[in-house]
């Protein structure tokens, strides 16, 4: 047998492996009955659940109506609020005609003040085309947050009931994610209003008396100086969301050690270290602030000079951010299960330094809700032997970005 004959037997054998794969894959692809509907069911599930992790409002209605309907195998579903208001429907014009959806309303209210299944019969009257409406209300620990109505063309059975239930219960599983992701939102709103109550009111005397006293011996320094506190200011009380990006963090605690320098004069030596490469990373709003505030008023305690270092550096997928000084330190036996853990809420030290370390807290608090409990703040500290706070945050994290607005605080 010639090589060229092998060749030609090696590559039809060959062809004809590869043809039996992808016979067999497409053969898996088409599957039974059973299984595409399942993944039928899950698809719909999931197409329900987006709009719904909104919030039960007339757009987020109107997009689940049809897939929760495919999850119910009925002819038609209508979502109503907690007062009865038809929000959103879906299904032939025939079946929801006017009688129907007074029916299904009256029905909605019935369920609601029950706190129950509810069904009526024919609500079409004679030469209607829907058999039964289904009311199932969307009950969250004994309160309705609305009703889901079914319409069936056809008697229903114990297994389509069911159905309709359980699309209930998923419905209003979604339906509480969206309310504890909107108490998220309100909770990260309080904590940053927190923090800006936590910044220290001694700077923003001293920043003032320092600004006064160069209105005389240099008008010109204290013209910049304001225009510094005011960028400050604006930037750390601004109407914004919970997250901005690195270098804007950067910027405006520079404007805050610009004022700080002018206090302490050439004695306060901040060193910066930063790779460009991070400076878009997105950071919790106001999470260096404290950070860098704590190691000015503690780090430099009872003393007219210093060291701040600020750091942040790329290393594999995350961003490693620190803020050292080189001052008084504190007993690392006073933090949590010893010298290097992040801190906790009872984590407070002496009543001098509590403020600070509220501070803290706070931010390690809402490091660990927007990105897990992996990226809490770390202390590494010693009697005399300065403080050092680091936090690592991803490069990337899916659903958050930095807020549009971040941009106000800058000095026009």
């Amino acid at each position: 047998m010639s090589g060229e004959l092998i060749a030609i037997l090696l590559l039809g054998g060959a062809l004809a492996l590869v043809l039996f794969v992808v016979a067999m894959r497409t053969r898996r692809v088409v599957s039974t009955p059973h299984e595409r509907a399942v993944h039928d069911a899950l698809a719909a599930a999931a197409e329900a659940a987006h709009p719904l992790r909104d919030g039960l409002t007339e757009e987020s209605a109107a997009a689940a109506a049809g897939p929760l309907r495919a999850l119910t195998g009925a002819e038609g579903v209508a979502l109503f609020d907690a007062d009865g208001a038809l929000l959103g429907r879906d299904g032939a014009t025939e079946i929801w005609r006017p009688r129907v959806l007074t029916a299904a309303a009256a029905l909605a209210v019935e369920a609601l003040e029950g706190g129950r299944r509810a069904m009526a019969e024919n609500p079409g009257g004679v030469g209607g085309v829907v058999r039964k409406l289904i009311a199932a209300p969307l009950l969250s620990d004994g309160v309705s947050s609305g009703v889901l109505v079914v319409a069936t063309v056809r008697q229903p059975g114990p297994g389509q009931i069911g159905a309709i239930t359980e699309v209930a219960n998923y419905a209003t599983t979604q339906l509480q994610l969206a309310e504890l992701d909107a108490s998220r939102a309100r909770l990260d709103r309080a904590e940053v209003l927190a923090l800006r109550a936590q910044i220290d009111p001694h700077f923003i005397y001293n920043a003032l008396g320092t600004i006064a006293s160069f209105v005389r011996t240099d008008p010109a320094r204290a013209r910049e100086l304001i225009l510094d506190f005011a960028d400050f200011t604006r930037y750390s009380f601004r109407a914004a969301g919970q997250y901005t990006a690195l270098a804007d963090e950067l910027r405006n605690i520079d404007r805050y050690l610009t004022l700080e320098r002018a206090r302490f004069g050439a004695g306060l030596d901040v060193r910066l270290n930063v790779d460009a490469e991070v400076l878009g990373v997105v950071v919790p709003f106001l999470a260096l602030q404290p950070l860098v505030e704590n190691a000015v008023r503690h780090g430099l305690a009872g003393r007219r000079e210093g060291i701040i270092t600020i750091s942040a550096h790329s290393v594999g997928t995350t961003c490693e951010i620190s803020v050292e000084d080189d001052g008084v330190g504190m007993d690392p036996e006073l933090l949590r299960s010893g010298a290097i853990d992040a801190l906790a809420p009872s984590d407070l030290l002496s009543d001098e330094k509590e403020g600070a370390h509220v501070g803290l807290t706070n931010v390690d608090q809402r490091l660990r809700s927007a990105f897990g409990n992996d990226y809490g703040l770390i202390v590494d500290t010693g009697i005399g032997a300065g403080t050092k706070v680091s936090m690592r945050v991803p490069k990337f994290a899916s659903g958050i970005r930095a807020d549009a607005s971040a941009q106000e605080g800058r000095r026009r």
